[in-house]
């Protein structure tokens, strides 16, 4: 790992500065490995809860995006998540049978499935986004506002343009 501590440098406050030569490989790597690191404890931080429950992260990611957008249907959730539609299936059907997800028939065309939390799901959701919020809030402030943002943008620039349109669409909920 010598190599990898000659381009990035770390000051005292544990602050990160990105080498002049960001996109050199070892530069690269680092952003690769803190981005590997950074997701696995931030999700990590809920497995327990997950587990108890005996659900594992695809059923979050579920329960997340049905909490950002009530009444989400089928196709739009498949989007989010990026998983194909047996992959959701078998999610899904676990979430309805547990009572954390209810469905109903689409208002314009019956034949599209609306899908929302219960209240026991949103409670559900809550306690894991709270746990989720925490790990984010602490790391954001040690960061700071100008990371943060830079953070943001090198997380959008990772999203291929087709799929740009599903965060911004977040936004605006």
């Amino acid at each position: 790992m010598e190599g990898a501590s000659r381009g990035s440098s770390s000051s005292q406050n544990g602050q990160f500065t990105a080498s002049p030569l960001f996109l050199r490989e070892e530069e690269v790597r680092r952003g690769a490995e803190l981005l590997f690191f950074g997701y696995t404890r931030f999700t990590s931080s809920i497995d327990e809860l997950l587990d108890v429950q005996g659900l594992g992260r695809a059923h979050h990611r579920t329960l997340y995006f049905i909490a950002r957008q009530p009444d989400i249907n089928v196709g739009q959730l498949l989007a989010y998540l990026a998983i194909t539609k047996q992959s959701l299936g078998r999610v899904l059907n676990e979430l309805i049978e547990r009572n954390l997800v209810e469905t109903r028939p689409g208002d314009k065309d019956r034949r599209q499935k609306l899908l929302r939390l219960t209240n026991e799901g949103a409670a559900m959701e809550q306690k894991l986004f709270e746990r989720l919020k925490q790990k984010m809030s602490l790391a954001y402030s040690e960061a700071g506002q100008e990371a943060v943002s830079g953070f943001w943008q090198v997380l959008h620039a990772l999203i291929p343009n087709a799929d740009k349109a599903l965060v911004n669409e977040l936004q605006n909920i």
